[in-house]
């Protein structure tokens, strides 16, 4: 048998994250458990990668406050993002798309009072999450 050959980033959805959030740590590990396909990739907003893509997509590297998702061109944060990664996890979690007929407005904002708060809520790391050895293939920075 030989080397498995490289994931392709450009096939697959990227999503950034706040390295350092405990939430956002917990939210990757859900999403890694529930993407059997492995349609997902990661990278944290403060890695070199994170940072590049938020220039290139013209966000604020320094504007950690959302997750953003990147598939192909399409650009996503906030519940946006949360509801394009509900929408491809395995068993009941994709029927959380319903939710995109709420009015932006009103999912962004809970999002937003989520996201303020959440070192406070669920606390902070003092460095970004260094995946395990199985996982890091599904990381784009390591």
């Amino acid at each position: 048998m030989g080397t498995p050959a490289p994931i392709e980033v450009h096939k697959k959805i990227i999503v950034l994250f706040d390295g350092v959030c405990n939430l956002c740590n917990g939210a990757v590990q859900f999403i890694i458990k529930r993407d059997r396909e492995e349609k997902f990739m990661f990278a944290s907003l403060q890695s070199a990668f994170g940072k590049a893509q938020l220039l290139k997509t013209g966000l604020d590297p320094e504007s950690l406050q959302s997750i953003i998702v990147i598939d192909s061109n399409l650009v996503l944060q906030r519940s946006d993002a949360a509801l394009k990664i509900a929408s491809h996890l395995d068993g009941l979690w994709s029927t959380l798309a319903v939710f995109k007929i709420v009015p932006r407005f009103i999912r962004d904002g809970v999002y937003n009072f989520i996201a303020r708060y959440r070192y406070s809520l669920f606390g902070k790391q003092d460095s970004c999450m260094i995946p395990t050895a199985e996982l890091k293939a599904r990381f784009v920075d390591f």
